[in-house]
């Protein structure tokens, strides 16, 4: 558990470094913006001042020349009775359409304050302006660079996550065959005195008892080894195979869990499934369950349908799972236990999700009032 909260730290690090640098490079072009927005103001006045020297005075050259040098703010010059007398720096289509000018100068005077032009007789024209469209441009910048930052972010964390997956199958796949390997030769040698101990002792607990978990071994090697490799599926009787994993385990866990099983279908027998895995699967919750329970409490696999899926719950009356380790539990690694490597539950989504393309998950749970895993399986066709 402590290797994904360090893993969480990171990423939160990571992000948290990725809106520094969004934020600063946000505030930082937002000052600049509003020193050139202060700047074209300026020029605009500038331009205005020139407009009305050039009506009073003979400096037609130096006032002309303060005008031209305006290339990048938009303007129009109205008079009092808000007539447009002259503009500069709009677009082409913009300066030949009559009513589009007066539409554009109404969208000025919503975002700048007019520059009044006192001239001689008492006659005030209006200059209105707006943003150059590189102001424009610098404004929208940052938050282009922050949508850039995450963009790179988002594909880092796909292909590290693309990259840990592909480890993790191979550490899977190669682990998995391994332990099948080594299982194979003790088992078959349990087999061997098992059926000496059998024609021995006939009747006894442990003649009875013996070829079971030998069987039960030699499953457990042919689930290792079908993990990495593409299992066969087909039709078989789900509750049944529910009633089989239960009769095996009440033998094997505490004396004082209640295990029950419910089948609540009309025959179930049509969803296509492999019965070594699926097994698997419901063998590692009830487990779960009665770990959460300390040994004592009642769990509860229930078997429902509707017309298109089936559903497979383990309950228990056990401490419960919070809210926030909903998904975490299925992460390799995690566990609750001192000594559990954290592996049951990420081999179960991987057998139900990736070999039989259905769902885990967690469906309801409450701290210390236990829990309850769903499995769903499609039917078939």
């Amino acid at each position: 558990m402590d290797i994904y909260r360090k893993r969480l730290i990171w990423k939160v690090l990571l992000l948290i470094f990725a809106v520094v640098i969004g934020l600063g490079s946000l505030f930082y072009t937002h000052d600049l913006v509003d020193r050139l927005k202060e700047e074209e103001r300026k020029k605009a006045e500038q331009w205005a001042e020139a407009t009305r020297r050039l009506v009073i005075s003979d400096d037609f050259e130096f006032l002309f020349s303060i005008i031209e040098d305006n290339t990048t703010v938009p303007v129009i010059l109205i008079d009092e009775e808000e007539s447009i007398l002259s503009h500069r720096n709009l677009p082409a289509a913009l300066a030949t359409d009559t009513l589009a000018l007066v539409r554009e100068l109404k969208r000025m005077a919503k975002r700048n304050e007019p520059i009044s032009i006192e001239l001689p007789n008492g006659i005030v024209n209006h200059l209105y302006y707006r943003e150059s469209t590189l102001l424009r441009q610098l404004r929208i910048y940052p938050y282009v660079q922050i949508a850039v930052i995450l963009l790179f972010i988002l594909v880092a964390y796909v292909a590290f996550s693309a990259s840990r997956m592909a480890e993790q199958n191979q550490v899977w796949v190669g682990l998995s065959r391994e332990t099948a390997h080594q299982l194979g030769t003790p088992t078959s040698s349990l087999s061997a005195w098992s059926e000496i101990i059998s024609s021995r002792y006939p009747g006894t607990d442990i003649a009875e008892e013996l070829p079971a978990d030998v069987e039960r071994l030699s499953r457990v090697a042919e689930r290792f080894s079908l993990i990495g490799s593409k299992p066969k599926l087909q039709p078989d009787d789900l509750p049944a195979l529910a009633q089989a994993t239960a009769a095996y385990l009440r033998k094997r866990i505490a004396s004082t869990v209640d295990l029950r099983v419910k089948n609540e279908t009309t025959g179930c027998t049509g969803i296509p499934f492999n019965p070594v895995l699926l097994g698997w699967v419901i063998e590692n919750l009830v487990k779960n369950s009665a770990d959460a329970m300390k040994g004592s409490g009642v769990i509860t696999v229930t078997v429902t349908e509707s017309s298109s899926e089936a559903f497979i719950d383990v309950e228990d009356t056990g401490k419960g799972i919070p809210r926030k380790d909903f998904k975490t539990i299925f992460k390799p690694g995690y566990t609750t236990r001192e000594r559990g490597w954290g592996l049951g539950l990420s081999l179960s989504k991987r057998i139900v999700e990736e070999y039989h393309k259905g769902k885990i998950f967690v469906l309801r749970s409450e701290p210390g009032h236990g829990s309850c895993m769903r499995i769903i399986l499609k039917k078939k066709g």
